[in-house]
């Protein structure tokens, strides 16, 4: 066989399991979105922020990075993400529905991922604070010689925020191993890309001396190919890496958006036509790794563990009224002598 007859992912050095394991994971988020927002619609839940269309470059990325290795701050649509790295369903759905055992902390609100074990680290509702996090936890690396990186995602509307520039200048002054990875939907909230920055988000990282590299968001590979090198660099001590992924946000912004006060149907039908779940079942398809009674079997696992978090996750114990107040003041238990 020729090196042009290789597929893709054996160039990049990802089995054909790997694979099967990312659909899964991309299936997984996207079956997980569509029921929590059946959920809220029908009331049984508050709020859900929905991450359709963007699973394939959060799949991607994770499989290029070390679990329980690197650290990860994600932002609220990136379901995907933190299942490929670590997280059930069970627990996401324990979020959304508000219950005791939320292991994100039960203080957050869905989407706002926290989880010691597996190296996520909790973020705020404040847009783009996680990006000075990332960077500071990229400078310990670097003080304590260790070979791991923190990477980081965000919206192209949050990356006008300063705290991203901070971070952008800090990371790059130093040379710290942090990825950024612009997750570009087209949208913050109502207002369209090309209202919110003028140019490129990607062109930005030049201007602080790193690497800079956009690539559709809808390739799986193309992202992974993107990260990995990414990390590559960092560990090397070439320094940070930004990273635009290209895609678009198919359902509103939150439960609480219209989105057709903003944009059309006919728009938003065009763009599910690029989902990026189907062409990496295609690619599949054609790799003769998946076929149609795998497919099947792959989609009834996954609806079968959604249905077992949602049984589970409508049936655990909210939080005690009294535990509202834990983790605010001091124990006078704890205080020792006075």
């Amino acid at each position: 066989m020729s090196f042009q007859q290789v597929p893709k992912h054996r160039q990049l050095g990802l089995s054909n399991d790997q694979l099967l394991n990312m659909y899964t994971c991309m299936l997984t988020a996207r079956k997980f979105d569509e029921r929590v927002t059946l959920l809220q619609r029908s009331g049984r839940t508050s709020f859900h922020i929905s991450s359709i269309g963007q699973e394939a470059a959060q799949v991607g990325a994770a499989f290029a990075l070390e679990k329980q290795h690197d650290f990860f701050l994600p932002y609220y649509r990136d379901y995907a993400f933190v299942l490929s790295v670590g997280m059930t369903v069970q627990e996401l759905m324990l979020a959304a529905f508000f219950k005791a055992d939320d292991i994100n902390g039960g203080r957050q609100m869905p989407g706002h991922f926290g989880y010691k074990k597996h190296h996520i680290v909790s973020g705020s509702s404040p847009v783009a604070t996680q990006v000075l996090h990332a960077v500071g936890i990229g400078l310990t690396s670097l003080m304590k010689k260790e070979e791991r990186v923190a990477f980081v995602t965000f919206g192209e509307g949050s990356s006008n925020q300063g705290d991203v520039h901070e971070g952008f200048n800090f990371a790059g002054v130093f040379k710290l191993p942090v990825i950024f990875m612009c997750e570009n939907n087209q949208y913050a909230i109502s207002i369209p890309a090309h209202r919110q920055v003028a140019g490129r988000v990607v062109d930005r990282a030049a201007g602080y001396g790193f690497t800079g590299v956009r690539v559709d968001g809808n390739d799986a590979l193309e992202v992974y190919r993107a990260v990995k090198e990414a990390r590559e660099r960092a560990i090397r001590g070439a320094g940070p890496t930004l990273i635009e992924a290209m895609m678009y946000r198919i359902p509103p912004h939150s439960t609480a958006d219209d989105d057709m006060l903003y944009r059309t149907k006919e728009e938003v039908e065009y763009h599910k036509e690029q989902d990026g779940i189907e062409s990496f079942r295609r690619y599949l398809f054609d790799c003769g790794i998946l076929n149609e009674e795998m497919d099947r079997t792959v989609h009834e696992t996954i609806m079968h563990e959604v249905n077992e978090a949602t049984k589970y996750a409508d049936r655990a114990p909210y939080p005690a009224p009294e535990d509202a107040l834990r983790y605010v003041y001091a124990d006078e238990d704890e205080g020792g002598d006075d």
